[in-house]
């Protein structure tokens, strides 16, 4: 059973063009879910896919009162994917991974225990499956992101984080590219919400293809690094606080 504190639990995944994938990552998710014994759902983000994404995610939803499809038209990017699921989010704590089947969903059993003592919990990579152009891009990014809006954690993009979702109706969310992870870290932690850590799993991609690392989305990032830092350093403090802020 899953560590009392979290009782209720919305996971979401953002998909693009992963009909390859969403059906596999569903179903692992409904069954880690149900093994659990949590009071949950699932929202499947169908952020402009051009392949049958968006149908199979219609058809899971029909197949199960829990599951929610959300579509996009157009495409929003993946900041845009990842609002649209923290905003439609109805339960206490809101997890969410990638649709591209690349962390293993039971790992979320070393998160749920960490939430009793964080606001946010995220799972860091460990041997991280990519590229090493594309692990390299990532160091350099993360550094400077983290140099920028001045906040600490292992894995800024890390897809396999929970949350309190309270935090959400006390901060801003403005990305709908990559800078996205940090914006939300980054305002968090300036709201005063501590984050923890675990090392979890990355598997190599065994369907679809990678989109993060495309010229456009790196430039994409940049720009809003830069537009919206300055706001993002002003995020006021919440009302409440709990716990004491990770710093490894």
């Amino acid at each position: 059973m899953a560590d009392p504190v979290v009782r209720s639990l919305t996971v979401f995944f953002p998909f693009y063009n992963e009909e390859a994938n969403i059906e596999r990552v569903t179903g692992a998710a409904v069954e880690t879910l149900v093994r659990l014994g949590l009071d949950w759902e699932i929202i499947l983000v169908d952020d402009g896919s051009r392949d049958r994404t968006g149908e199979l995610a219609d058809r899971l939803a029909a197949g199960n009162p829990r599951i929610r499809a959300i579509h996009h038209r157009p495409n929003r990017g993946y900041g845009g994917a990842l609002q649209s699921g923290f905003r439609n989010a109805t339960k206490e704590w809101i997890f969410y991974t990638d649709g591209d089947g690349q962390f293993d969903i039971t790992q979320i059993e070393l998160l749920l225990p960490l939430a009793g003592r964080y606001d946010i919990v995220n799972g860091y990579r460990l041997n991280r499956q990519d590229p090493l152009i594309r692990r390299l891009n990532a160091f350099c990014w993360g550094a400077l992101v983290k140099y920028l809006l001045k906040f600490r954690v292992r894995d800024v993009d890390s897809a396999f984080k929970l949350y309190r979702s309270e935090i959400f109706r006390h901060i801003e969310m403005k990305s709908n590219g990559a800078l996205i992870d940090a914006e939300i870290l980054a305002r968090a932690n300036r709201a005063g919400y501590t984050i923890g850590q675990v090392g979890v799993r990355h598997l190599q991609r065994v369907a679809g293809e990678q989109t993060g690392a495309k010229p456009k989305v790196i430039v994409l990032a940049f720009q809003e690094l830069l537009r919206l830092r300055k706001k993002i350093l002003a995020t006021p403090r919440a009302q409440r606080q709990t716990g004491q802020a990770a710093t490894k």
